[in-house]
């Protein structure tokens, strides 16, 4: 288990279902806290805007505490805009900054007709043939937030789905399984409404450069994480609430910090438009 699984768990969420085109233009802003056997590890920090049939979201995933201390530097950005149609969410592009130790790198995807994806590496990407991403499995993945605002359309179906994730170097899918739901009381996160879906959330690789060697079956390595999605406000989409992972060095765990909305400004509404 790393902590890269747990950071996709909060990612997974970052979006907005269709009910929320029926309220008005909004802004949202939600912390987590992600530890490890008992220590800071990550904080995970999501702002987004939603105005009429558009959204424009960002994430900030940076460590703190010991891990920050005694490992090397990381420190994450990713934005998602686009907008909502009947069939689901229509995402228009996503880009990443990422900073691993003193190596920097950004990626931008826009999304055309079919799934169809262009890309635009700095510094460019150029990997070994065994890491390469075939055409066939670059086609209809999506960044993090991007595809979270696509699984974030399931509302109560969120825990089973199947997400093609590509953070530009590394293609995997990020599998959602439900198994139960817990009252608001039971799962002890403040500001919970209504039931809580609980899922199984596991990775599998599919293509990339990754750090470490393959597995032959990455779902029977490692147990799977524990994922909490709860409503927070009055649309029908569901938040990471909190999340559990057990690994032979010890326990992740993460937790909501925050949840706070407000109505957009004027000047935020319009500067969603251009």
């Amino acid at each position: 288990m790393r902590f890269r699984r747990a950071l996709f768990a909060f990612a997974l969420c970052a979006g907005a279902p269709a009910a929320t085109l029926a309220q008005d233009a909004r802004q949202v802003e939600v912390g987590y806290e992600i530890t490890f056997a008992g220590f800071k590890g990550f904080r995970v920090d999501f702002l987004a805007h939603f105005d009429g049939a558009n959204y424009d979201v960002e994430s900030h995933t940076f460590k703190e505490g010991l891990l920050k201390s005694v490992t090397m530097n990381y420190e994450g950005r990713n934005r998602a805009w686009g907008g909502f149609a009947p069939q689901g969410a229509r995402p228009i592009a996503g880009s990443l900054s990422i900073v691993v130790g003193d190596k920097p790198r950004t990626w931008l995807a826009q999304y055309g007709a079919g799934g169809a994806l262009q890309e635009t590496h700095n510094p460019a990407w150029k990997p070994l043939p065994k890491q390469e991403i075939p055409e066939d499995k670059r086609l209809g993945s999506l960044d993090p937030l991007s595809g979270a605002m696509a699984v974030g359309m399931a509302g109560d179906a969120a825990c089973d789905h199947n997400i093609p994730s590509n953070d530009g170097k590394r293609r995997i899918d990020i599998v959602l399984k439900k198994v139960g739901t817990e009252s608001a009381a039971a799962t002890g996160v403040a500001g919970v409404q209504g039931d809580v879906l609980v899922c199984e959330l596991h990775t599998r690789r599919v293509a990339g450069e990754f750090d470490d060697a393959p597995e032959e079956a990455e779902s029977k390595r490692e147990e799977p994480m524990k994922l909490w999605l709860a409503r927070f406000d009055q649309t029908p989409f569901r938040y990471p609430a909190k999340l559990e992972a057990h690994t032979g060095f010890g326990t992740i765990r993460g937790r909501l910090l925050y949840f706070r909305e407000r109505p957009l400004t004027d000047q935020e509404a319009i500067a969603m438009r251009r």
